[in-house]
């Protein structure tokens, strides 16, 4: 009895290991009816957000409804229309039947975009009864337009996929201006107190380079004024031009990559310095909702979105963004001494190249004198990354590794051990 008690508690924490994210890309991807919906969450980046967060709602509609939709309004519009059907909150057949007083307001995804004054972000959920469910915005006076038509697929209070029969529309929101290819970078930049990151722009020419990019995509990371004043940060004016041209385009990429795409990305991404002669790329690093950018050199902080619309997005970052290329990789630990080595004994290292050191750039700091080398701190270790879209998925289910779960695992593997020796 022990050894089937012991057998059904491993089989059953291995099942609850391998569930713990979803696709919304390819969970859709078995509904023909909704391709079209599919495809503009791909083509807005929604996906990405969907796919982020741990608990979520999306409110399908089939593809003559989006098709309506989205032949009489661009794709900024579109994608505000979709956000609002991305509820922050899971909902599945029986929940929606069992709202308390019937009615309730659920924040939904065009609220976290900072452009849904009021109750613009908000759908209004309420049980007509008789077995009907209708949705609608929450803005005082809004009818109850759309209805509940039936339930899609789920992922126990992880993700659910509900069918509705017409697209929730917020007071506005198809009126929402689109965004032109002249839209004024300096101004939003300047507003949100990036005017040293301004100067910098547009004294190089830079900010050409960002406005013809804008066209077709692109992502700005733009330092603060209080990035430029801090500690350690080199001396800019002793850069070439050349290199401040490149550190300045290491700030920005050439796509439409909105924060829920960041935090979804697991490879290096190139920016606009990427070339032939460097990689001048970035890695991202996510912790929750706060998403960090690792240049190699340091890291800095996602700190506010000035601009979400698409194809045109624009961050501020809490520290300036150094590219190894420019200025070498952070500091590697210092060699501990073996106890029977010294300074003192250690014989003088022997030049195993007659090839010259290479002179140190102009705009790096000095080395310590070599008898009093400072101790560096070891350099982050990557941390544990979801495995790709491409492995091991199931039905819009992937597999990752979670070292809390490990350990949660083995904790509860000694206790059974535990258990089942005992009885």
């Amino acid at each position: 009895m022990c050894a089937l008690r012991f057998i059904f508690i491993i089989v059953v924490l291995l099942t609850v290991g391998a569930v713990s994210s979803h696709n919304i890309t390819a969970i859709l991807s078995e509904f023909p009816e909704y391709s079209e919906f599919n495809n503009y969450l791909s083509q807005t980046k929604l996906a990405d957000e969907i796919n982020s967060r741990e608990t979520i709602t999306v409110l399908v509609l089939n593809n003559g409804v989006v098709s309506s939709l989205a032949g009489k309004h661009p794709l900024s519009v579109i994608k505000g229309v979709l956000s609002l059907h991305i509820l922050l909150d899971y909902y599945d057949n029986k929940k929606l039947h069992a709202i308390s007083d019937g009615t309730t307001l659920s924040t939904t995804l065009y609220q976290t975009t900072g452009n849904a004054p009021g109750k613009v972000g908000f759908v209004n959920i309420t049980d007509l009864k008789g077995g009907k469910v209708g949705f609608g915005s929450a803005v005082s006076g809004s009818k109850l337009d759309s209805s509940y038509t039936k339930s899609v697929k789920q992922i126990p209070y992880n993700i659910s996929v509900l069918e509705i029969n017409a697209p929730i529309i917020a007071p506005g929101i198809l009126t929402a201006p689109a965004p032109s290819a002249d839209v004024n970078i300096t101004g939003l930049l300047e507003k949100a107190g990036c005017k040293t990151f301004v100067k910098l722009i547009t004294d190089t020419g830079v900010l050409k380079v960002f406005q013809s990019a804008s066209a077709k995509g692109l992502t700005v990371f733009a330092p603060s004024d209080e990035a430029f004043k801090a500690a350690g940060i080199p001396d800019l004016s002793k850069l070439t031009n050349a290199e401040l041209v490149a550190l300045l385009q290491y700030h920005a990429l050439a796509s439409y990559t909105p924060k829920g795409s960041l935090k979804t990305t697991k490879d290096p991404l190139s920016t606009l310095a990427t070339n032939g002669a460097g990689k001048f790329d970035l890695t991202v690093e996510t912790a929750g909702d706060s998403v960090t950018l690792d240049s190699g050199v340091g890291t800095s902080r996602l700190a506010s979105t000035v601009l979400d619309s698409t194809p045109l997005c624009i961050f501020t970052v809490d520290s300036l963004l150094l590219p190894t290329e420019l200025f070498g990789k952070s500091p590697s630990p210092a060699p501990s001494l073996s106890p029977d080595t010294s300074p003192a004994s250690s014989p003088a290292p022997v030049a195993l190249s007659p090839e010259p050191a290479a002179a140190p750039s102009p705009f790096l700091s000095p080395p310590a004198p070599p008898t009093s080398s400072p101790t560096a701190g070891p350099a982050p270790s990557d941390g544990p990354t979801a495995d790709s879209e491409n492995s091991n998925a199931t039905n819009g289910v992937e597999a990752v590794k979670v070292p809390s779960l490990v350990l949660s695992l083995a904790a509860t593997w000694m206790s059974v051990m535990m258990t089942y020796v005992l009885c």
